[in-house]
């Protein structure tokens, strides 16, 4: 198999099919623990998520998949490599000598090496090893093993090709011992080699490809039995895992899962895909797709942020377990070739007539007959008529709009969810329903009758102004439509653990994190600590709460070159201060705060009129708030070199900056983002969650963040005191309305976790001093599992790459081990007594939350009251992170590290002994178990992470 698909057993001539004996093909028991392969060859970017739920996979190397740039630490990669045939497309073919090239394969286009030749194993190891090894790759799939038998055509020349393939293995091992062999066939070489062979493949067991004729084949019994008395030693004496590679049209999903199922059957490791291996295959485990593409048709230079399908779809589909790919479908190419691999759906909002109707008309029905789900918002974007309405199972409705134009039919589920449904007689599309589907949104005028949303065997459409309605004399928008429930159903969406980063170990997250804007500024009334700038009482609260919180300052505003420059010396020494602080992490607001960052950056347009500097009002004639003499706007200097200056001149010993916090709109291109990635740091802020009682409205809760070109930026869970404050005009007591945002996204649904989140300029002002103290003493009393910013952008980040997977009646769930918790329906639970890397469980506001030990679980659902009937004890809940669980039936232990106090939740443990650090301890009974507490939840601040080792013995 090569990048373009090699199907060997019939790619090859007849020749190939050496004497087979007459065998009948017996069952045979899957061995235990066998590990899971996939060959993937699509072009880049690769999807990560879906592959990783595989222990290894194969990949192109020419992809441009660079394998050290993610963190997959239950999966590894290994690259394709063809040792028996070269493709001129290779960028080392030019380099060899003609004089190795005995023939040619046809029906690929490659020419075979003669492996014979003496100077072929070092040329194969420095031209095609060597780089690869570089590149990050460590083990390596060898296909076209057996095409020597293309050009060998007596016995002697086919042991001359065979010593020499022989020559090569041990040329490559030789060079990297840890390498990580996977042959394809080479049935004729593995009694030579098979101790540095980590698993053998072959294709087409009971599904096959002819490459000539481009057609699907059932293999013969004949053949069959031929391929498995090849196995029999592989496996018997070898010791080797066996896999088998099979091939079923895109389409056919029945088709992939019945051979993979007959694969199992005959203890061989099971991989079923397309002939070019352009797709997740089915294997054993099955990956879920959990990503959506986004068609959208936004203006030209405006930023993704305010596009609407980040503004209101990606929040619910975050909800639902769903990622989002965006593409503007006026100016980006649409993707070709399968995509039900990994996208859970298609979602286009459509504002207007798109550029190339019947180019998309076009897509849209591939894709649907390809088995994708697709919604529709807004409008079509194209006429609805003539055979795409009947593809669709619509048709145009006839008549106009004669009189007032009445809803006759609303579905009580779905439609009229935060405001009912208001019909706009000059904005309205005509379609009906032809014999299926389930409108659930009918309108009427006169003789004109249409469903403006519908549910369909295809997905769904829901016609503007019946998705969100725009309120533009208050600034703000409401939902008619129920998005959660018409999205699932829509999409036809699996029930399945979701990667939710609100949370974990059952409690809800706290953050807290400062931008840098007003550090210079004074304090306003008589401090009776004798402060005299911002951060000199900001710092008092910061102290005395001891809360995790990620402080940030504008590199220019305490610089001597800045405009603070006489007191720059004393700000920076007030900045040291905090930045020691063990609950305090280091962060950049950049170096001169951006405002507008597509208009500065020359990427775009600004989207408002975000021209004055938060907190003083003062205008900026260049965009940028801190103007420091003789500076032009450099994207390097704000972001990379913040984070260098403020490391260099305000770092304390063991400390470095670990944040960019965005400043100005936020709306920052996928240019500033990679300059966050190439410094180092990550990056947070922007999403704009305004929800309030006075606005109580899921369209002001913004999404987890936003994927550009690769480069993910990460929103803030909440927005800061300016939205309370009027911009910072009063009553500069209004942040303790963060207070309604917090309540309002933990009910019904968790949504968010708790972000307090300000600026210095806080700290100038008595009465948002006591605001944000009110803030404080209420969230404390609240059960919180408190981290830093870097800390919950690391797990929303791992949402990105988190693989759900069944295997069995099992879900697997992987990822890189930030992330820890997966919810699922409100009725279910774990089955603790066989699951894997599964510490507890605890049922929340929407949901259940399973407490993950690392970065790999494995469980089964049950019902809930069954699962919390179980005779063992499990973590309810805890306040920190696990580490080193272990579990028996009678005991569980593990470590517990916390920023503050630790406290933990024990269930099903009332006849257990807790011991913490070797001391019995005794617990208060609460609902969910009994709560183990090692003080308030504050810590003196001379303590940075507290760790506890914690035994629960349950024996009698």
């Amino acid at each position: 198999m090569s990048r373009v698909a090699r199907p060997l057993v019939l790619a090859l001539s007849s020749a190939l099919l050496l004497a087979r004996p007459a065998s009948a093909v017996t069952s045979a028991v899957k061995p235990a623990a066998q590990p899971s392969y996939a060959f993937y060859y699509g072009a880049a970017p690769i999807p990560v998520a879906e592959l990783s739920a595989f222990d290894h996979v194969v990949v192109e190397p020419d992809s441009g998949f660079d394998p050290s740039q993610v963190d997959t630490p239950h999966t590894d990669w290994l690259a394709y490599a063809s040792v028996g045939e070269v493709t001129p497309q290779r960028d080392f073919f030019s380099a060899i000598p003609k004089a190795w090239l005995k023939g040619d394969n046809s029906a690929w286009g490659s020419q075979v090496v003669d492996q014979s030749a003496p100077g072929w194993p070092a040329f194969f190891v420095e031209h095609v090893i060597d780089p690869l090894w570089q590149r990050g790759f460590r083990g390596f799939f060898f296909d076209t093993l057996d095409s020597f038998q293309l050009i060998a055509k007596t016995d002697a020349e086919r042991q001359r090709q065979i010593a020499g393939l022989v020559r090569v293995i041990d040329a490559v091992k030789t060079r990297y011992p840890q390498a990580r062999l996977v042959f394809n066939r080479g049935f004729e070489i593995l009694p030579q080699v098979h101790q540095w062979v980590d698993a053998v493949a072959f294709e087409s067991l009971y599904k096959g490809w002819d490459q000539g004729k481009q057609l699907f084949t059932e293999v013969p019994p004949s053949d069959r039995d031929w391929l498995m008395a090849q196995v029999q030693p592989l496996r018997d004496s070898y010791k080797l895992p066996v896999i088998a590679i099979d091939y079923c049209p895109d389409t056919d999903r029945q088709c992939a899962l019945e051979t993979a199922r007959r694969i199992s059957a005959q203890g061989l490791i099971p991989y079923v895909s397309d002939p070019g291996l352009q797709r997740v295959g089915i294997g054993e485990p099955q990956p879920i797709p959990t990503r959506i593409l986004m068609l959208q048709d936004s203006p030209n230079r405006v930023s993704l942020n305010v596009s609407d399908g980040v503004r209101y779809l990606a929040t619910p589909l975050n909800y639902l377990g769903l990622r989002l790919d965006y593409l503007n479908v006026n100016q980006d190419p649409l993707p070709e070739g399968p995509l039900a691999d990994r996208y859970a759906g298609v979602v286009l909002w459509l504002n207007d007539r798109v550029d190339q109707p019947e180019q998309l008309r076009q897509w849209v029905l591939r894709q649907i007959a390809a088995g994708v789900r697709v919604v529709f918002i807004g409008t079509f974007g194209m006429p609805v008529a003539g055979p795409f309405a009947q593809a669709l199972g619509l048709q145009p409705a006839a008549g106009e709009v004669d009189g007032p134009l009445r809803v006759t039919h609303a579905d009580a589920t779905l439609m009229g969810y935060e405001v009912p449904p208001t019909p706009d007689p000059r904005d309205y599309t005509p379609v009906r329903l032809g014999a299926q589907g389930r409108s659930l949104l009918r309108l009427q005028s006169g003789d004109l009758e249409f469903d403006a949303a519908a549910l369909m065997p295809w997905g769904g459409y829901v016609m503007r102004p019946f998705a969100v309605l725009a309120m533009d004399d208050m600034s703000q928008a409401r939902w008619v439509l129920q998005p959660f429930e018409f999205l699932r159903q829509a999409l036809n969406l699996r029930d399945m653990p979701v990667p939710d980063p609100t949370t974990e170990n059952g409690l809800r997250l706290f953050m807290s994190h400062i931008d840098g804007d007003g550090f210079a500024s004074k304090v306003e009334f008589q401090d009776a600590g004798g402060a005299t700038y911002s951060g000199e009482a900001l710092y008092r609260v910061l102290k005395q709460y001891g809360l995790p919180v990620t402080a940030s300052v504008i590199e220019g505003e305490v610089s001597d070159q800045g405009p603070n420059a006489a007191i720059a010396p004393r700000l920076r020494e007030i900045a040291r201060q905090i930045f020691a602080l063990p609950n305090v992490e280091m962060a950049s607001h950049t170096y001169t705060h951006p405002l507008p960052w597509m208009q500065v950056t020359g990427e775009g347009v600004a989207t408002n009129d975000y021209d004055r500097a938060e907190g003083t009002g003062v205008q900026s004639t260049n965009g940028l708030a801190i103007n420091v003499p003789g500076y032009r706007f450099n994207l390097e200097r704000e972001i990379g070199g913040s984070v260098a200056g403020i490391n260099r001149l305000m770092a304390p010993a063991g400390k470095q900056v670990k944040v960019l916090l965005w400043s100005g709109d936020c709306q920052v291109p996928a240019v500033a983002l990679k300059q966050a990635y190439q410094a180092g740091v990550l990056n947070m802020n922007g999403g704009d969650t305004l929800i309030t009682r006075s606005n109580p409205s899921l369209t002001d809760v913004a999404p987890q963040g936003v994927m550009k070109d690769g480069y993910y930026q990460v929103f803030a869970p909440n927005q800061n005191e300016e939205i309370y404050t009027a911009l910072w005009q009063g009553p500069y007591y209004g942040f303790r309305r963060v207070l309604e945002t917090f309540e309002l996204t933990e009910h019904p649904r968790r949504i968010k976790p708790i972000d307090v989140y300000y600026h210095m300029f806080t700290g100038t002002k008595e009465a948002s001093l006591t605001a944000l103290n009110t803030v404080l003493q209420s969230v404390t009393r609240q059960p919180i599992h408190p981290v830093f910013v870097s800390d919950y952008a690391r797990k929303v980040l791992d949402t990105q790459q988190t693989s759900v997977a069944r295997d069995g009646d099992f879900w697997v769930i992987r990822n890189a081990g930030w992330l820890r918790t997966v919810r699922v329906a409100p009725d279910l639970a774990p089955d603790l007594s066989d699951a894997r890397g599964v510490a507890g469980f605890l049922p929340g506001p929407d949901g259940v939350y399973v407490h993950m030990t690392g970065s790999e679980a494995r469980f089964r659902l049950i019902p809930l009251g069954r699962a919390a009937a179980q005779n063992l004890p499990w973590l309810a809940s805890a306040n920190g992170r696990i580490d080193a669980f272990q579990r028996t039936p009678e005991r569980l232990s593990f470590e517990l590290t916390s920023y503050v106090a630790p406290r933990f939740t024990i269930a099903g443990a009332s006849a257990c002994r807790v011991r913490v650090a070797g001391k019995v301890i005794a617990g208060e009974k609460t609902p969910e178990g009994r709560l183990f507490s090692l003080g308030p939840i504050g810590v003196p601040v001379s303590v940075n992470q507290q760790s506890v080792h914690v035994d629960v013995d349950c024996r009698a």
